[in-house]
């Protein structure tokens, strides 16, 4: 019996292993981190891929990182707007999209970047600007604001990696229920991820090495998206809204400080 327990334990190790570059260990740790920030971000409206990216950046290679989160986030999003389809305003998705389009030609061509840190203190700037301060006029929220934040978000998530607290925020402001909220985030996070896959591809960047991880996180977010999207449910709109808000704050926050280390040379 010991030896069959060893054997099935060393199988399910060499598994793991064979998941991606990295240890079995970290392989296992990030597929159920995957599902818990995707459950995060079902049931609170954003928040999972902003924390799933912090973590992954402590154990990834930074070449390897930008890319395979989008595709773990592509897979997570796209789950949870077919879950939620019903839900989703389109006419904000279909304003969003020709902003995605422009910002990933852009961001697939951009040469010059700004100092590290100062592209998560802007998106600080905005999302607690957002949970805080006056209200945007409404033109802010219309067609061509629409237009111009998804093609700002789509650069900034090529060369950070995660802008779904600026998304969201945007998101925020122009729908008052939260399920209607998620849907439209999800749909449009999709659109965004998705762009990834050409403009990383197009710079060489070797998916394969990567694949089998990357379907189990994906694997792994469907679940979590099914849990989190059952507790999403049960939760009033109004305390929605307060745990909405407040998530954004402390993700902010976190920004600001990462961004405030990357200007000052000191992460």
């Amino acid at each position: 019996m010991a030896s069959r327990r060893a054997g099935c334990h060393e199988s399910a190790s060499l598994m793991l292993e064979l998941l991606s570059p990295l240890s079995a260990g970290v392989n296992l740790g990030l597929v159920l981190l995957s599902a818990i920030t995707s459950a995060l971000s079902a049931a609170a409206g954003i928040g999972g891929g902003t924390l799933l990216i912090i973590a992954m950046a402590q154990v990834m290679p930074a070449t390897a990182l930008i890319p395979v989160h989008g595709m773990v986030q592509l897979g997570s999003n796209g789950g949870r707007a077919a879950m939620t389809w019903r839900h989703v305003r389109r006419d904000t998705v279909a304003a969003f999209l020709p902003g995605v389009i422009v910002g990933a030609v852009v961001a697939a061509w951009l040469l010059i970047r700004l100092p590290y840190g100062v592209l998560e203190l802007c998106i600080a700037a905005f999302v607690l600007y957002s949970c805080w301060g006056p209200g945007l006029p409404q033109r802010a929220v219309g067609r061509t604001g629409t237009v111009i934040a998804g093609a700002v978000t789509t650069l900034l998530s090529s060369l950070v990696g995660a802008s779904g607290p600026m998304v969201a925020s945007f998101i925020k402001l122009g729908m008052s229920e939260r399920l209607p909220r998620v849907a439209t985030f999800a749909s449009c996070m999709t659109l965004q991820h998705l762009t990834k896959a050409f403009i990383f591809g197009f710079a060489g960047f070797v998916f394969r090495d990567w694949l089998w991880l990357m379907l189990a996180m994906v694997a792994a977010g469907f679940l979590g998206t099914w849990l989190g999207l059952r507790l999403l449910h049960r939760v009033s709109d109004r305390r929605f809204d307060t745990f909405f808000k407040w998530t954004l704050t402390l993700l902010a926050l976190r920004l600001i400080w990462l961004g405030a280390q990357r200007l000052l040379g000191l992460g």
